[in-house]
C-alpha cells in the first residue's frame, strides 16, 4: 500500500520523492535531476522529499538543503515539518528541528568559512560587506590609485563591482568578461587588474568578505582534497533548489561535496533559467547529467496547476524555440475559453496608455480597481505607468521599493555591531563614526588609520583627541564598542545597547545632514530614508 502522505503526488513527483530511498545496506541513491515545469508543484515535490529521506530514517543533521533565498528555505522547513507530523507524530519537532544545514548557497558558505577559517587562512572574525558596503570600499581602493580623477572618465564603482563579481562567479579571466559583458570599458582592463588587485589586498588587510568570497572560499576549499573529504562528509544527502539559477562557482562546489553524485538531487526548469543573477548559467542544469558516471537520471514533472491549457500551449510554442533543452510538454486539466493576447506598442508611453485603457475598460464591466494587478520586472520599469495613472487619478498603490536591511538607520546599526566585531573594517567604521558631531570624513579615516596599527584599539580610540562638537558623544561610543567586544550582554541584547546609543544619533542626523556621507566623503542624500550618491 502507498503511504498517505504520498497519494496527492502524480506519478512524476512521486518518483522524485522516492527515487533512491530505501536501497538495501544503507545506500544511498546516485544523481537525480528533477526538471520542474513552471507550476509543476517543484517546492511540494522538494519537501515531500525531504521529509521522505527524514521518514525513512536518514539523519537529518546530514542533510543539506540549498535554495535561492531565505524565505524559501524557511518555507522549505515548515512543509517538511508539516508532512513529518502526519507520518511521525510527536517525534517530527524533534527531527526536522534537526534539519539545521538548510539555507542560501551564500548563507552556509558564511557557516563554513567561519568553521574553517584557520585552514582557509582566514580571520575567524571576518565581517561581511553587503553589495553596497563592498561598492563603497571598491570606491575607497579606486580613489586611492587615482581613478576617480583621471581626463578620461573610469568606470563607476558599481561597474567595477560587476564586473569583478561576475569574473569571479563566471570563474572567466577578466578579459572574457569584458569583451562578453562589458566591451565600453574593455580600454581599462589594466587599469582594473590593479584596481580589483587592491580591493582584494584591502579585504584581507581589513577582515572584510564580500558575498562573493562566501563562494570563491568554499569553492576554493573543495580544491583541497583532504578540506573537501571533511566538508562533504557532514551529508549524506544534498539537496540544491532553483539550479537552473546557478553559477560555474556554484557548481564546482557541488561537484567538489559529491563527486560521484551519490545522495546529490538538484532541482530547477532550463526553461526558467532567464536572469543571469550572479553569473548565473543555464548550461549548468544543461550539463549536469553528464558530470557523472552512470549519468544522473532525470525526472520530468510537466503537469501544471497554475494556468489553463491555453496557456501553457502559448508557453509551450515559445519554449519550443530552444536550441539545446530538456524536453517537456506543459499540460494541465484546467480548460478556458480565453487566450493569451499579444499586443504591440510604439514605446513605453503607448503601453503605460494601453494598461490604463484596460484598467478603466475592466472596471466599466464591474470588476474593481482592488482586483487588477500590474507586474512588472523591477520597480523603476513602472515609472511610465505611475505617471499615465496619476495623470487619470486611478488610485493604484505600489509594492516594492527600498529593502529593509537597505534602509539607513539598519545600515547605521549594522556597522556599529560589524565595527565593534572587527574594527579594521573601515567602510563599517567609516559609516558609524560619522553618527558622531563633528566628526567628518578626515577625522574618520584618520582615527581608522589610528585603529588599524593598534594592539588594544578600543583603548586608542578613547585616547584619540577628537572634535569638540564630540566630545560628549565620544566617551558613550566608546563604551559601547568596548561593552558589545566584551560580549556581555549576548545575542540578540546587543541589538538593544545599539539601538539605546544610537536613537539620539539618528534623531539628530536628520537635522544635520553634515552627516550623511558616502565612502568617498561626500554629502549624501537626505530623508527618512537615506540613499548614498552614486557615482554612475
Amino acid at each position: 500500500m502507498e503511504a498517505a502522505h504520498l497519494e496527492k503526488l502524480n506519478d512524476g513527483q512521486r518518483a522524485a520523492v522516492v527515487h533512491g530511498i530505501g536501497l538495501p545496506d544503507g545506500k544511498v541513491g546516485g544523481p537525480l535531476l528533477i526538471i520542474a515545469g513552471a507550476g509543476s508543484g517543484k517546492t511540494n515535490t522538494l519537501a515531500h522529499r525531504v521529509a521522505q529521506l527524514v521518514i525513512s530514517g536518514a539523519d537529518p543533521r546530514r542533510i543539506l538543503l540549498m535554495t535561492f533565498s531565505r524565505r524559501a528555505a524557511a518555507e522549505m522547513g515548515r512543509r517538511v515539518e508539516r508532512i513529518c507530523a502526519k507520518v511521525l507524530g510527536d517525534k517530527a519537532g524533534v527531527l526536522t528541528d534537526a534539519l539545521a544545514w538548510s539555507g542560501t548557497f551564500h548563507g552556509i558558505g558564511a557557516r563554513l568559512l567561519r568553521e574553517y577559517a584557520i585552514e582557509l587562512g582566514l580571520d575567524p572574525q571576518f565581517t561581511i560587506h553587503d553589495r553596497e558596503d563592498s561598492a563603497d570600499l571598491m570606491n575607497l581602493v579606486r580613489h586611492d590609485l587615482g581613478f576617480s580623477k583621471m581626463e578620461s572618465r573610469f568606470p563607476a564603482k558599481g561597474t567595477c563591482l560587476s564586473i569583478y563579481s561576475r569574473a569571479v562567479n563566471a570563474e572567466a579571466p577578466l578579459e572574457d568578461v569584458l569583451r562578453a559583458n562589458y566591451p565600453w570599458v574593455s580600454g581599462w582592463q589594466k587599469e582594473l587588474r590593479e584596481l580589483f588587485a587592491g580591493y582584494v589586498e584591502a579585504k584581507q588587510i581589513q577582515g572584510v568578505l564580500d558575498y562573493d568570497d562566501l563562494l570563491l572560499y568554499w569553492a576554493q576549499a573543495m580544491g583541497d582534497a583532504a578540506l573537501a573529504d571533511e566538508i562533504g562528509g557532514k551529508w549524506d544527502h544534498v539537496l540544491v533548489d532553483e539550479y537552473q539559477d546557478t553559477n560555474r562557482l556554484q557548481a564546482t562546489i557541488l561537484t567538489g561535496l559529491k563527486p560521484a553524485g551519490r545522495g546529490l538531487t538538484v532541482v530547477g526548469d532550463d526553461a526558467q533559467a532567464i536572469y543571469s543573477f550572479r553569473a548565473a548559467i543555464v548550461r549548468n542544469i544543461l550539463d549536469f547529467p553528464k558530470e557523472f558516471s552512470p549519468a544522473a537520471e532525470i525526472i520530468t514533472l510537466d503537469r501544471n496547476y497554475r494556468s489553463t491549457q491555453s496557456i501553457l500551449a502559448a508557453a509551450n510554442g515559445v519554449i519550443g524555440l530552444a536550441k539545446e533543452r530538456f524536453t517537456k510538454n506543459l499540460w494541465t486539466d484546467r480548460a478556458s475559453n480565453q487566450r493569451p493576447r499579444l499586443v504591440t506598442v510604439r514605446n513605453e508611453a503607448d503601453q503605460a496608455k494601453f494598461v490604463a485603457d484596460e484598467v478603466l475598460e475592466n472596471r466599466e464591466t464591474g470588476m474593481r480597481l482592488k482586483d487588477q494587478a500590474v507586474l512588472v520586472r523591477a520597480s523603476h520599469h513602472g515609472g511610465p505607468l505611475e505617471v499615465e495613472l496619476t495623470r487619470r487619478n486611478i488610485p493604484f498603490v505600489k509594492f516594492g521599493g527600498l529593502k529593509f536591511l537597505d534602509s539607513a538607520h539598519v545600515k547605521d546599526m549594522l556597522a556599529a555591531l560589524r565595527f565593534a566585531q572587527n574594527m579594521r573594517d573601515r567602510v563599517a567604521g567609516f559609516r558609524v563614526l560619522q553618527l558622531l558631531p563633528g566628526v567628518g570624513p578626515a577625522t574618520a579615516q584618520g582615527a581608522l588609520d589610528v585603529v588599524a596599527d593598534s594592539a588594544d584599539p578600543v583603548e586608542t580610540l578613547d585616547q584619540l583627541p577628537c572634535p569638540a562638537r564630540a566630545q560628549v558623544d565620544w566617551p558613550g561610543f566608546v563604551e559601547l564598542l568596548a561593552g558589545l567586544r566584551a560580549g556581555s550582554s549576548g545575542w540578540p541584547a546587543e541589538i538593544g545597547q545599539v539601538r539605546a546609543w544610537y536613537e539620539p544619533h539618528r534623531t539628530a542626523s536628520r537635522t544635520h545632514p553634515r552627516g550623511f556621507r558616502d565612502a568617498a566623503g561626500r554629502p549624501a542624500a537626505t530623508g527618512g530614508h537615506r540613499r548614498r550618491l552614486s557615482d554612475a
